[in-house]
């Protein structure tokens, strides 16, 4: 018997962070999130155990699934250890939620066991497959695992007791419609080539959680916790008929200032009878105001006992009235009102105002400090570290998803965009709680930095760090063209024309045009955006796998033959000094590990306050003028044209074959 068999305790589940995930990317793997019981399955022909998520032995709680698993394992002939979820199902064969089945853990009597069979049928969803006989799956990438998996327990239908999960790749967009459909807690999205890290949460797997929002009455509030002020949760309710039911207690995403006007308005309203028409329950002393206030909630889903779970408060909604919050049963579609960050602005907009250091609550929970909002970092302008702050939040959903599990290099300003800079590749501070932070091998991390050695970098994804980061006066978002899950291989490759001193902005448009028609050429998707400053960038989508090597010869290849064809105007000489100085640099050395660029929808350092701005082909022309986008103007641009930076992470990459093919 293989040795690892005798200590099943060694392996334990790798975990999914919580960084939300985009919708459809190359080389992406997309499951449903089953919301139920985590297990690994040791299973030899001899022998079958179900061990929890902590290593407890589950065996005998699901006779069914055991029982189906022993006549695999006759088949296999050979120890599996698999990874996967046991679900709570109902007798027509669809997924149900964890209330169904949280009971079962605990059950030990034979009687209740079998009872709980009969009455609650359950399946074994089985996803990732560690150990195959005596070979170790674990380092090997997830799609290798998957096919080793299906060989062994082949393409079953739905109708098996013990069945392989669903998946799709590349594009999880019809996933998402039938998780929405069907009311799943959401989708599992996995990077293809990840290997499988026991008991670690990676970014590698990430959880894309379908949380509803509708508005709700509020009726009372409890009696503060610790050291919450005010209140410490608002009870909520919904209007059936002429009744107001009770929908559950909110308790996350009150800020300071929040509370404080929340409270303002409960003394006003105070009564001393429940509005509510059936029974509250609370965890603290109740308190009770006049239905008329209404708010705007986001949560999981509905408990059986009607009740929110995991609710968190948006903001107060003065568009719509008490009597028009219908029954919440029956889910609402949110209207047009407070945007989820909207409180944030407010907040950073208030502490520039009265010049105020503080803390602001995050939509996701986590609180930064913030100081010297009314520090001015673009003097011809007046614009301050607030402004830079209130922009960075107005464009999260933009670019978070261009940075996430990247890497990345600090440019600071702490005086100003006149005023020296610093660059600063690494990050030996202590950082608040929800900043991402990584060490990368000393082998694959470029920067060789005396006295700073294992020091961890910054690594791109979430609100938090986008904010701690420009707190800092790191004004800029500059990512790797790799992510922290697999440094060595580029997603994308860019060229970056960076015109002379005597060269005009008509005259980058110009080169943009002459690559543009090189790649077309060549059969190689692209996707163009002005810098921020006095540039043009224009990014390739490459395949899964791509060097670094690879990724920068692509892009001299395009470089060498626009220059060739147009030497007066475009040039890739390194040398400054040799250059013309009304020429145009076709920068294809960018590509480099280590090295970046300021990404899509990043504000910059330039005087103008600029925006690296996203463009359509058909907007590179000499009517294009990069000062159109600045941190105060871009913000209404994006919301009119939507994200133009998407397509770099959904179209479908450069064929090097035909690269070649039309090189002949």
């Amino acid at each position: 018997m293989p040795k690892w068999r005798e200590a099943p305790s060694d392996v334990r589940p790798m975990l999914a962070s919580t960084d939300t995930p985009p919708v459809a990317q190359h080389g992406l793997v997309y499951e449903p999130k089953y919301d139920g019981i985590r297990a690994l399955i040791d299973l030899t022909p001899t022998d079958v155990r179900i061990y929890s998520r902590n290593g407890h032995d589950k065996t005998p709680q699901f006779p069914a699934i055991v029982s189906a698993l022993q006549k695999i394992a006759a088949k296999v002939k050979v120890p599996l250890l698999m990874d996967g979820e046991i679900v709570a199902m109902s007798h027509t064969g669809v997924p149900l939620g964890f209330q169904q089945i949280q009971h079962r853990i605990s059950l030990t009597g034979a009687a209740d066991i079998a009872r709980a069979e009969r009455d609650q049928p359950t399946a074994l969803f089985v996803f990732d497959l560690l150990r195959d006989g005596d070979d170790d799956l674990r380092g090997q990438p997830l799609a290798a695992r998957r096919l080793a998996l299906q060989k062994h327990l082949g393409r079953n239908s739905g109708k098996h007791i013990v069945r392989l999960s669903d998946i799709a790749t590349d594009d999880g967009t019809t996933m998402l419609a039938r998780a929405k459909k069907l009311g799943w807690e959401g989708l599992i999205v996995k990077d293809g080539q990840s290997l499988y890290h026991s008991g670690r949460r990676t970014p590698a797997w990430r959880k894309l959680k379908l949380l509803r929002q509708q508005e709700f009455v509020i009726g009372g509030w409890t009696e503060p916790r610790q050291t919450r002020s005010h209140f410490g949760s608002i009870l909520v309710g919904y209007r059936k008929g002429t009744d107001l039911v009770f929908a559950g207690s909110v308790g996350t995403g009150f800020p300071q200032d929040e509370l404080d006007r929340l409270a303002a308005l409960f003394a006003k309203r105070r009564v001393t009878k429940s509005p509510f028409t059936n029974r509250v329950v609370s965890n603290e002393k109740p308190h009770w105001t006049r239905p008329d206030l209404v708010c705007e909630v986001k949560f999981l889903e509905w408990t059986d006992e009607g009740l929110l779970r995991q609710p968190v408060y948006l903001g107060l909604r003065d568009d719509k009235a008490a009597a028009e919050v219908g029954d919440g049963l029956q889910p609402v579609a949110p209207s047009a009102g407070r945007k989820p960050g909207g409180y944030v602005i407010e907040k950073l907009s208030e502490l520039e105002r009265t010049k105020r250091d503080g803390e602001v609550e995050l939509p996701n929970g986590d609180r930064l400090r913030v100081t010297n909002l009314a520090k001015v970092l673009w003097p011809k302008l007046g614009a301050t570290k607030g402004e830079l702050l209130r922009y960075y939040v107005q464009v999260a959903p933009m670019i978070l998803p261009a940075v996430e599990d990247r890497p990345l290099v600090m440019k600071r300003s702490p005086n100003g965009v006149e005023k020296p800079s610093f660059y600063q590749q690494r990050h030996p501070e202590p950082a608040p709680k929800g900043v991402r932070r990584d060490v990368l091998d000393d082998d694959i991390d470029p920067v060789e930095e005396d006295g700073n050695g294992g020091q961890p970098r910054l690594i791109g994804g979430s609100l938090t760090t986008l904010l701690y980061m420009a707190q800092l006066a790191a004004i800029s978002q500059d990512p790797w063209f790799s992510r922290v899950s697999d440094p060595l291989h580029m997603d994308y490759a860019a060229i970056d024309l960076d015109p002379g001193d005597d060269a005009r902005f008509s005259d980058v448009v110009d080169v943009a045009r002459w690559v543009h028609d090189e790649l077309e050429r060549l059969h190689i998707p692209s996707v163009p955006k002005t810098s921020g400053s006095s540039g043009l960038h224009i990014y390739i989508p490459l395949p899964k796998q791509t060097s670094y090597e690879t990724g920068q010869l692509l892009c001299h290849l395009v470089a060498t033959l626009v220059c060739a064809k147009h030497p007066k105007a475009a040039t890739i000489e390194r040398m400054v000094r040799k250059r013309a100085r009304a020429a145009v640099y076709v920068d294809y050395l960018q590509n480099i590990i280590g090295k970046t660029l300021a990404t899509a929808y990043s504000a910059r350092a330039s005087d103008y306050a600029g925006v690296s701005t996203p463009l359509q082909w058909t907007e590179v022309n000499r009517r294009l003028d990069p000062r159109d986008f600045t941190i105060q103007t871009a913000p209404a641009r994006f919301a009119e044209v939507g994200d133009l930076w998407k397509p770099l992470r959904t179209l479908k990459p450069v064929n090097i074959k035909k690269v070649l093919s039309a090189l002949k």
